[in-house]
């Protein structure tokens, strides 16, 4: 089984020309035409940015809807009460509830969510899993829309695509923009919309070239770096 994906691996490594930059639009192309798998595999966005995130101005985070989504299913857990879980329910959460969410993922360390929300009130509870969603990323944050008394919108837009990215130790941000199955456009406009979110949040303590490297890829595949400049003409059209 390793030596078949050894050998689609290097059948897509040999069509990428190592000491060029795509457009954004090539770099879809030649994505979609590499060997299938068997599987729909996730494509994924690698944006290295020049911002230093051990220096908390230099932080870049956020959360966008992408407009076609990442054809995923999501999951979404929301800790909510009274109306509030109802108004939940209603839009379509997965799973609603408080105390005894709470204490189900406590002692059965149960994870079967994506995306978790909560209105404020409920923060009290949700606290006192931060070890365990923390690490994970599920941690609910207001500067990312997941503590809100607007739970209907929140937990709508995280069942269209809303995504949250966040930039890595590395200062390199990794999200996944859609799936291999997509039309090329889709996966292009995925990607527009993710960079033109990223480069209007540079941070104002980042100096120098802020957009370094952009890389696009399939879950098994090898990446296919990105000219930065042509991004800005997909994004303006």
């Amino acid at each position: 089984m390793a030596a078949r994906a050894s050998k689609r691996y290097r059948a897509a490594n040999e069509a990428i020309d190592a000491s060029k930059l795509y457009r954004l639009e090539e770099a879809v192309d030649l994505l979609k035409g590499f060997p299938a798998l068997k599987f729909d595999e996730s494509v994924d966005l690698a944006i290295n940015l020049g911002v230093d995130p051990k220096h908390a101005d230099q932080m870049v985070r956020g959360a966008i809807v992408l407009p076609h989504g990442t054809g995923k299913e999501m999951r979404v857990l929301v800790f909510a009460k009274g109306d509030k879980e109802k108004e939940a329910q209603e839009a379509g959460a997965d799973h609603v509830g408080g105390e005894d969410l709470a204490k189900k993922i406590q002692s059965e360390n149960w994870l079967e969510f994506d995306r978790v929300i909560a209105t404020p009130d409920m923060m009290s509870v949700v606290g006192r899993l931060g070890k365990i969603l923390g690490p994970r990323g599920l941690m609910p944050n207001p500067k990312l829309g997941t503590v809100t008394m607007d739970v209907a919108s929140a937990v709508q837009e995280h069942k269209a695509g809303k995504i949250e990215y966040r930039v890595d130790k590395s200062g390199i941000i990794h999200v996944s923009i859609g799936r291999r199955s997509f039309e090329s456009r889709q996966l292009i406009e995925n990607a527009a919309t993710l960079i033109e979110v990223v480069v209007k949040a540079k941070p104002a303590a980042s100096k120098g070239v802020y957009l370094k490297k952009i890389a696009i890829s399939t879950t098994m595949g090898p990446g296919v770096r990105i000219d930065t400049a042509s991004v800005s003409s997909v994004m303006a059209a």
